[in-house]
């Protein structure tokens, strides 16, 4: 059997398509796994940060999973999977904890944007 110049092309133009193809959906996929994190702070200074079992407590029994809960200065932090995990938790604690507390969203960089930054700064050494 012997194949024409003509489907050896075709066919080696499909497979390149194809790996491009599924190297976008790659990327794609992992772009789509940002992982959320919320900041727990006392509002005044000398003040305590909540027990991370009272919190453990509080997410558990309203069914939030979270991945961890991490002190870090004076400050608690609790990582989610997702946006919509860390929002859900946000209005439990605020129904949970008592006054004092800030809870707020934690921007967490994407290795994306590090670099970036990296790339940014870098430039203006130049020159």
């Amino acid at each position: 059997m012997v194949i024409s110049p003509l489907t050896l092309r075709r066919l080696s133009y499909g497979l390149i398509a194809l790996v491009i193809l599924s190297a976008l959906i790659l990327v794609w996929t992992a772009l789509q796994r940002q992982e959320s994190t919320l900041a727990i702070r006392p509002v005044s200074q000398g003040a305590s940060v909540p027990d991370g079992f009272y919190i453990w407590h509080h997410l558990d029994a309203n069914g939030i999973q979270f991945k961890s809960i991490t002190p870090q200065d004076d400050v608690l932090l609790i990582k989610f999977d997702s946006s919509a995990q860390s929002a859900a938790a946000k209005v439990v604690l605020d129904r949970s904890l008592p006054r004092g507390y800030i809870i707020a969203l934690q921007d967490d960089q994407s290795q994306t944007a590090v670099w970036l930054t990296r790339l940014r700064d870098t430039s203006h050494r130049f020159g």
